[in-house]
C-alpha cells in the first residue's frame, strides 16, 4: 500500500566498478536512478585513497550524464600537496560537492599523513577552496565504533561541522529513534546543519550483519532475529526488508528529515521498490 506522496529530496551513493562488465551495469542502474530525480549522486573512495582513478572516472560519468556528483573525499594518510592536487583536480571536473571523511588506511600501512581527523580536512578544503564545495560529513547516530565515548562522538561531529561543512549524511540505522535523538543533541550543541539519513534496504541477510558488524550499525534484536527466521528464503527477506526500510522512512520523512541518501550497493531495484511504496 503506498503511503501519502509528498516531495522529499534523495540522493544515492555508488562505488566504483572494478570491471567493464561493472561499469557499464553501473551505467544502466544511474539511468533508472536518475528518473527519481535525485539531488546528487554520490561515488565512495577506497580505504587511503585506493581506489582514486574509479572514484573520479565514475564522478566524471555521472557529471557528463547531466547529474550532480559528489565525490567521497579520504584524508588518512594523505599529504596537503596531495590533496591540494586532488581537490584542483575536482575542480577542473566541474565537481561542487565533496563528501569529507578521515577514512581508513589500507592493511598493513601505518599512520603517517598530515590529517588525523575528517574536521582537518574539512577546514583545509575551506581553507584552499573558499565556498567552492558544498561539503558533507558523516554523522553516526548510533555513535561511531572508534569513539572513546558518546560524548566524545558528539563533539567530534560538531568540530567537523564548525570548521565549515554544509550539511551532513548519516550511517545507517533502523532506529529513527537514534536519528531524531542524535539531531536533537547536535542541534543543542549548535551543530544546526541538515543532518539527512542514510538509507540500507534489506535484499539479504547474511551481507547485511556482516557489513553492520563491521560498521557498528546496530540491527534491532528483532529484526536480525526475522531476518535469521527465513534462513535462505530471498523472496521473504526482500519483502520483510521492503516493509521495515519503508516504515522506517516514512517515520523519518513525517519527523522533518531534510532528505534520503540511499546507499544503492549499485543497485537500482531496491531503492527503487523503497521510493515506489512511498509514493516519492
Amino acid at each position: 500500500m503506498s503511503l501519502l506522496t509528498t516531495t522529499l529530496p534523495v540522493s544515492f551513493e555508488f562505488f566504483p566498478p572494478k570491471s567493464p562488465e561493472g561499469a557499464e551495469k553501473l551505467r544502466v542502474v544511474r539511468q533508472a536512478l536518475y528518473a527519481r530525480q535525485p539531488e546528487f549522486c554520490s561515488v565512495t573512495f577506497g580505504a587511503g585513497g585506493s581506489t582514486q582513478e574509479g572514484t573520479f572516472g565514475t564522478v566524471s560519468e555521472i557529471l557528463a550524464e547531466g547529474m550532480a556528483a559528489a565525490s567521497h573525499f579520504s584524508c588518512i594518510g594523505a599529504t596537503k600537496v596531495g590533496v591540494r592536487q586532488q581537490l584542483a583536480t575536482l575542480q577542473a571536473m566541474g565537481v561542487k560537492r565533496l563528501v569529507a571523511l578521515r577514512g581508513d588506511l589500507p592493511s598493513g600501512y601505518g599512520a603517517g599523513g598530515e590529517f588525523s581527523y575528517a574536521s582537518d580536512l574539512v577546514a583545509f578544503i575551506r581553507d584552499e577552496t573558499g565556498d567552492h564545495f558544498h561539503i558533507e560529513v558523516a554523522a553516526y547516530p548510533e555513535i561511531h565504533p572508534q569513539a572513546r565515548s558518546a560524548e566524545a562522538d558528539l563533539k567530534a561531529y560538531v568540530t567537523k561541522v564548525k570548521a565549515g561543512a554544509n550539511s551532513a549524511i548519516t550511517q545507517y540505522f533502523y532506529s529513527a529513534d537514534a536519528y531524531a535523538r542524535f539531531v536533537d543533541d547536535v542541534y543543542a550543541l549548535g551543530a544546526t546543519v541538515p543532518v539527512v539519513p542514510g538509507i540500507m534496504p534489506i535484499t539479504n541477510s547474511s551481507q547485511l550483519l556482516r557489513f553492520s558488524d563491521a560498521c557498528g550499525a546496530e540491527i534491532p534484536r528483532w529484526i536480525r532475529l526475522r531476518l535469521q527466521g527465513f534462513g535462505d528464503d530471498t523472496a521473504s527477506i526482500k519483502a520483510f526488508g521492503l516493509d521495515v526500510v519503508t516504515h522506517l522512512c516514512d517515520q523519518l520523512r513525517s519527523a522533518g528529515a531534510p532528505g534520503l541518501h540511499f546507499y544503492s550497493m549499485n543497485q537500482s531495484a531496491p531503492s527503487l521498490a523503497v521510493l515506489d511504496r512511498l509514493g516519492l
